[in-house]
């Protein structure tokens, strides 16, 4: 590699607006970001899964739909 071309490559402090740190290298100085792997729902098993039945009743309501009678 040629010398004085290249960016230094440093260890740097990753910080997570949840708190959590951890340590990587970059050639830039700080690193902020706002989810980390500490934080992110599919990563902490706390997902929410969306109920989509209230959704489909406000629909048929909305256009007068009505449920097929058994």
């Amino acid at each position: 590699m040629k010398t004085g071309i290249h960016p230094n490559f440093n260890k740097v402090m990753v910080t997570c607006a949840c708190g959590n740190e951890f340590e990587t290298g970059s050639t830039i100085k700080e690193i902020r970001v706002e989810v980390c792997s500490e934080c992110h729902p599919f990563y902490t098993g706390r997902q929410k899964f969306a109920d989509a039945g209230g959704r489909v009743d406000k629909f048929n309501k909305k256009y007068g739909l009505k449920q097929q009678q058994q």
